[in-house]
């Protein structure tokens, strides 16, 4: 099982998150005239980067929304930040 680091609660049991979006992928706007195809391409056909990848993910148990840099070859975390200190 891997593991990951919330920015608030430290390291935790991957059951503990939930994956949310990858970072930086736009959200079609505005809503009311976007088409069923392209809101199931946003929700369900994703880049799936080999390598190095920044994902939006929630540690359900806190309820705080962070980035993740992860690679998808080694399962290596690289990094774990506050969304807002991610922005700075």
């Amino acid at each position: 099982m891997q593991a990951f680091t919330c920015p608030f609660c430290g390291h935790r049991d991957e059951t503990e998150f939930h994956f949310v979006v990858e970072a930086g992928k736009p959200r079609p706007e505005p809503s009311e005239e976007v088409s069923d195809e392209k809101w199931a391409a946003y929700l369900h056909m994703g880049k799936a980067p080999k390598g190095e990848a920044r994902e939006i993910w929630l540690h359900i148990t806190c309820g705080l929304y962070f980035l993740m840099t992860r690679d998808t070859v080694t399962r290596d975390i690289l990094s774990s930040e506050c969304l807002l200190e991610a922005s700075e």
